[in-house]
């Protein structure tokens, strides 16, 4: 076999189906006088990566989202990271999935090998050959996101904002380091309300409430009781029904008192939000059962109690748990308020910190 023809077969095995055109172009070249041959094959060689440059289609933004946003919201539903949030920092630093990263490393984030036991890509960032995480899919990416929002403790306060607070997402993400560019919050908002992302952090169970634009407008929370029937009520941006329950305020927080026979799942379906919500924002497991006139509250608590409430004196039975949610704080606030480790209980006749923390 001439050298000519081992050129041949090399490069036609290396040609896509979308540049056959080429390979019959190289089976005249073979024709050619022998001189010709292989100057001819090199350059057909060279001229098929610029054609299949140009006859490649970059993933447009509408074809991303489209692509993740199902993966987006069964990730916020684990996590309570807000879909938008995740889409937005998908396609912003993956380039909508065109990336290099994102093309040969399935790396959809710019999470680099920080704590990485897996296979990394190397690639030019604030240095020179960064070590970044390789994932064997897109999928195994956008898990390992949540994982590492939801394992490091410089994300912690995040968790706090509510699902549907996209802003505070996108500004505590940089303020926590997540990247460099001061801009960066502005980036995934822009892109979040260009593209309507918000819509997808009502998840697919929930009907969102009706905005004029592409941006949202919050609604204050109750400030006394009212009892509604067959009423609707704005909560973090939600549009949920209330039948026959008394919404009251706590702390800046919105809770009813449950009836007999109430459980997390028929609240959940009564008020129409996601699994997720109720046992989040009570701090407790979703099979936890409840007792009538118990408080469940519709947001999430508060990192110290309202102005007015600067301790609490505990009472024979009384739990940290129990504490938390009469005053609506964070369970894991009230004790780094008082310095306890978490797990333990206060003896009866403990002073307890509600809004300072407690000296050493």
């Amino acid at each position: 076999m001439t050298h000519e023809v081992i050129i041949y077969f090399r490069i036609r095995s290396s040609l896509t189906s979308n540049t056959h055109y080429i390979r019959y172009f190289l089976y005249l070249c073979l024709t050619l006088v022998p001189g010709m041959k292989v100057f001819c094959i090199i350059f057909c060689w060279l001229f098929s990566f610029g054609v299949s440059n140009l006859f490649a289609q970059k993933i447009t933004a509408e074809q991303y989202i489209k692509t993740y946003k199902d993966l987006a919201i069964a990730e916020m539903k684990r996590s309570g990271i807000p879909a938008s949030i995740t889409l937005a920092q998908g396609m912003l630093e993956s380039d909508n999935g065109n990336s290099r990263l994102a093309t040969k490393g399935n790396n959809h984030f710019g999470i680099k090998c920080h704590d990485w036991e897996g296979q990394g890509i190397y690639h030019d960032d604030n240095q020179k050959g960064e070590c970044f995480r390789h994932y064997k899919s897109a999928k195994e990416s956008y898990l390992d996101h949540t994982d590492f929002l939801m394992t490091r403790s410089r994300y912690a306060f995040l968790f706090e904002y509510d699902a549907t607070d996209y802003k505070n997402w996108a500004k505590g993400l940089r303020k926590a380091g997540y990247a460099t560019n001061p801009k960066y919050p502005e980036l995934l908002i822009n892109l979040i309300d260009r593209h309507s992302l918000h819509q997808y952090d009502t998840g697919v169970a929930i009907s969102k409430k009706e905005t004029k634009g592409s941006k949202q407008t919050a609604s204050k929370p109750a400030s006394s009781s009212k009892s509604k029937s067959k009423a609707s009520k704005s909560i973090d941006d939600f549009s949920i029904s209330v039948d026959m329950y008394q919404t009251m305020d706590n702390n800046r927080t919105d809770y009813i008192l449950t009836k007999e026979g109430d459980s997390y799942a028929s609240l959940t379906k009564e008020l129409k939000l996601m699994p997720w919500q109720l046992p989040k924002y009570n701090e407790t497991d979703a099979s936890t059962p409840l007792k009538e006139g118990q408080v469940v509250y519709l947001q999430p608590k508060r990192r110290k109690a309202e102005r007015g409430k600067d301790t609490h004196i505990v009472q024979e039975g009384e739990t940290m748990y129990d504490i938390s949610q009469k005053y609506a704080i964070k369970l894991n606030r009230l004790y780094i308020l008082n310095r306890m480790e978490e797990g333990t209980q206060p003896a009866p006749g403990e002073k307890l910190n509600l809004r300072k923390k407690r000296k050493k």
